[in-house]
């Protein structure tokens, strides 16, 4: 009977020893930090989406104003709205990238709008408009430093996914790595601008 016991304890003892050495319970304390970094990206970019129905009325307002720009907004925003974000999302780098590319669309049209409300002085003068571009341009901030918290605590998962022995524990759990947010148009933004002080 104390043989057993024994045994007993000692396979407990050893099986923590190597529980503990494998990385299970940082795979599931980083999993979890993922998951609640992605969770605020969500609520930044919710956020973005539901200013612009008021920044669309606000600028409908200027009678003259490109309508061409407010479709492509209005357009982007229900794009980016209409992809169903599940917590697979995150495994998954086909629908990641599908998400983040429509994101990228609403930002470019959003930027846009707001370059091309420079050329109405009403509108710039307009409290309400001022306020949301203000608002607009908080939440831009938020989402930057959302994403960055994100891609940090992904970086954190994948090099603990891919670093032995933390990858056999990875193949056994069937834990993999998770996509990140890259550069949307890296190729052009690797091409230096060209600077001529010729032009007038």
């Amino acid at each position: 009977m104390t043989i057993s016991r024994f045994l007993t304890f000692t396979l407990a003892a050893l099986l923590g020893l190597l529980l503990s050495g494998c990385g299970y319970n940082d795979f599931q304390r980083l999993d979890e930090q993922t998951k609640s970094a992605w969770s605020e990206v969500l609520n930044q970019y919710q956020r973005r989406a539901d200013l612009v129905p008021n920044i669309v009325a606000t600028v409908k307002g200027e009678a003259a104003f490109e309508q061409d720009t407010l479709t492509k907004v209005v357009e982007a925003r229900a794009k980016a709205t209409s992809i169903q974000v599940t917590p697979e999302t995150l495994n998954n780098p086909a629908a990641f990238s599908k998400f983040q590319a429509a994101q990228g669309e609403l930002g470019s049209a959003l930027s846009r709008l707001m370059v091309v409300s420079e050329r109405y002085p009403d509108l710039k003068a307009n409290q309400g408009f001022r306020d949301l571009r203000v608002q607009l341009e908080g939440t831009e901030n938020r989402i930057t430093v959302a994403r960055k918290r994100y891609i940090d605590t992904v970086q954190e998962y994948n090099v603990l996914t891919r670093s032995f022995p933390n990858n056999l524990t990875a193949m056994v759990f069937g834990y993999q790595v998770k996509p990140n947010f890259s550069v949307q148009n890296e190729a052009q933004i690797s091409t230096p601008p060209v600077v001529d002080f010729n032009k007038k």
